[in-house]
């Protein structure tokens, strides 16, 4: 079995893993991948070796946004049959701890994240030929779903977490900065959740030519126009909800002024320590909240892309055979031309 296994910065192999396949087990189901999408986790692994403290100790394998075909199922196993066509999961929560008991399982004290450095040894990600997975991480799509769609669950599933976390938006008017994928997929979200206006921003053309074909109502290019967002801070702000899915600290602040008095800040890009006016936030009332992951919303996005509701084929710009591993990496690097590239292992 191949799978694409990171060394060290820069250093992607695709070649046998040191760690051999485990046994199927009564309670899981081996799955052949197809499409796995290339996320921007992956990039900092490829990059940087890791983010933040989190560090590469070990050789892993890299990818979490899989979906592929059912080659054979546990004896326990009820709800996932031979031959279905599944996205999976990456996250395997204990289910016992404090936080999985109180259905906060995102926050897991022994959780199992499909390429995650953030424990030793590493947690190996799906970027493999074949995945042998928890009958509770798979979810079966429709023959009208590609295996490329199905992939995005994932980002999907963070992108409706992030949305649920910002309360009810029938009648609200959205601002989200940064028009990466998740940026993306957050606008489809919160237009299925009922807003009525969504400004987006980015600094690069490319991505906010794909937020048009979401369907974004005004997109402004701040790198090209600083003072894009001015008119909508008029009368106290326009915004009632905000989410920084850039990771900037000045896409953060520079969108303060135009939230209005009470306002939403969801912030779900990383980008470092920001430090942040806590006069405006005292003095407009603004709700911060942080968002996480996700776990329920996982199956919830699925369900969505089944039965038509949100449709994700526009953010997947590339696909390459996983052989290609290191130029689909860097390629996916490059905002001026991908949005998501995804590699094809079947």
């Amino acid at each position: 079995m191949q799978a694409v296994v990171i060394h060290a910065p820069h250093d992607l192999r695709v070649e046998e893993p040191q760690a051999p396949l485990t046994v199927q087990g009564p309670d899981e189901v081996t799955v052949r991948i197809e499409r796995g999408g290339i996320c921007g986790s992956d990039l900092h692994y490829y990059h940087n070796g890791g983010f933040g403290t989190v560090r590469l100790q070990q050789p892993m394998i890299l990818g979490h946004e899989v979906a592929g075909k059912v080659e054979s199922v546990g004896a326990n196993v009820k709800r996932i049959a031979t031959g279905d066509r599944v996205a999976i999961s990456p996250s395997r929560p204990c289910g016992a701890c404090q936080f999985c008991q109180r259905g906060s399982q995102a926050h897991c004290e022994d959780m199992k994240f499909y390429g995650s450095a953030m424990r030793m040894p590493h947690i190996d990600g799906a970027f493999r030929e074949t995945v042998i997975a928890n009958e509770a991480q798979c979810f079966a799509v429709l023959p009208s779903l590609s295996a490329g769609e199905a992939a995005m669950a994932e980002p999907l599933a963070v992108a409706l977490h992030a949305v649920n976390r910002a309360g009810p938006l029938v009648g609200r008017r959205i601002l989200i900065t940064g028009s990466g994928p998740i940026g993306a997929l957050c606008a489809a979200a919160a237009r299925r959740a009922g807003a009525t206006e969504i400004v987006a921003t980015d600094v690069e053309v490319y991505p906010l030519q794909i937020m048009e074909q979401i369907g974004v109502d005004y997109l402004f290019n701040v790198e090209q126009h600083e003072d894009a967002l001015r008119s909508f801070a008029h009368g106290k702000g326009t915004f009632d909800v905000l989410f920084e899915a850039s990771g900037n600290a000045a896409a953060l602040l520079g969108a303060l002024d135009t939230l209005r008095p009470g306002a939403t800040i969801v912030q779900v890009g990383l980008g470092g320590d920001v430090t942040v006016p806590m006069n405006v936030i005292v003095a407009k009332e603004l709700n911060l909240k942080g968002t996480f992951r996700f776990h329920e919303e996982f199956e919830t996005a699925v369900d969505m892309m089944n039965h038509g509701l949100i449709d994700v084929s526009p953010l997947i710009t590339q696909t390459l055979a996983f052989s290609q591993a290191e130029a689909a990496f860097e390629l996916a690097s490059d905002r001026t031309q991908a949005m998501k590239v995804q590699l094809a292992f079947s």
